[in-house]
C-alpha cells in the first residue's frame, strides 16, 4: 500500500551523519553504509513538527511513510516491505509465536492507526526492516513500549524477535542523544544459531520505531548503530 502526500508544505533538512557525528564510531573504514542525504518531509500547511511550541501532543503531522529511512546504496529491497503501509501481523511476525498473540490484543485495545515499514537486504547478507507504529496518542505509544513489549525492564525486553531466546543490552544508546526521544538497542545473545539479530525500539512522541538487523554468522555493530541513529533523527 502506498502511503498519501501530506499536501502542501515546507521541507527541512537534514544532513546525512558525516562519520564524526555518530558517537563511538571510528573515521575512516568503519564499515559504515552510504546512506543518502536525508530530509524531513513536508508538512500540512499550519501544523507544526513534533516537541515543537503549539504541538503538546506530540504528534508526527508527515506522512508517515516519508518517516521511514531509505535503504542505503547497493541494497536489495524487499518488494513485500517496500516503504508502504503493511499490516499488523506482518508487524508481529517480527516475533516469536509465543509473544504475537498478547502483543496482538494489546494493539487491538490501543488506538494504533497505522504501521509503516521498509526492509532491504545488503551484499553481506544483512536483513534490515524498520517498522514505524502510529498510535493516537503519545501516552498510548508510551504504554505499548512500556507495557507490553517492556522496552525499558532492568533485563530487557520480554517480547523477543523470533529465534532470539537471549539478550545483551547495547551500551550505544546512552550516546545517541536525540532530544525528546527515547532509544533501547539490544543484540542477541551468545550463543547463537546461524545468524544473530540486533533490534532496537525508538519512541518519538506518537510514533514507535522498531529497527531489526540479522546476519549470517554475527549481525556487525556499526552498521546497526548508523542506521538506528538515522532513524532516530528522522523522528525527532
Amino acid at each position: 500500500v502506498v502511503c498519501g502526500g501530506v499536501g502542501a508544505g515546507t521541507a527541512a533538512g537534514i544532513t546525512a551523519l558525516d562519520r564524526d557525528d555518530v558517537p563511538g564510531l571510528a573515521t575512516e573504514g568503519d564499515g559504515r553504509w552510504e546512506y543518502p542525504v536525508l530530509r524531513l518531509p513536508a508538512l500540512p500547511v499550519d501544523r507544526p513538527r513534533p516537541f515543537t511550541e503549539g504541538n503538546e501532543g506530540e504528534v508526527h503531522h508527515a506522512d508517515l511513510c516519508e518517516l521511514l529511512l531509505p535503504a542505503p546504496a547497493g541494497a536489495t529491497p524487499d518488494p513485500t516491505l517496500d516503504g508502504g503501509f503493511t499490516s499488523t501481523g506482518a508487524y508481529l511476525s517480527l516475533y516469536g509465536k509465543e509473544f504475537r498473540g498478547e502483543l496482538e490484543r494489546t494493539l487491538a485495545d490501543s488506538t494504533l492507526r497505522h504501521v509503516a515499514a521498509r526492509a532491504w537486504t545488503m551484499p553481506d547478507g544483512t536483513r534490515t526492516s524498520v517498522h514505524l507504529l502510529r498510535f493516537g496518542s503519545v501516552g498510548h505509544a508510551e504504554a505499548y513500549k512500556d507495557v507490553a513489549v517492556q522496552a525499558d525492564a532492568a533485563d530487557g525486553p520480554k517480547a523477543l524477535p523470533e529465534g532470539v531466546e537471549g539478550l545483551v543490552m547495547e551500551s550505544f544508546a546512552d550516546d545517541v542523544e536525540v532530544p525528546d526521544t527515547s532509544l533501547y538497542a539490544f543484540r542477541e545473545k551468545k550463543p547463537y544459531g546461524p545468524e544473530q539479530t540486533r533490534w532496537a525500539y525508538i519512541q518519538a512522541g506518537d510514533v514507535l520505531a522498531v529497527v531489526t538487523q540479522t546476519r549470517p554468522g554475527e549481525a556487525l555493530l556499526v552498521p546497526f548503530q548508523q542506521t538506528v541513529t538515522l532513524q532516530n533523527q528522522l523522528l525527532g
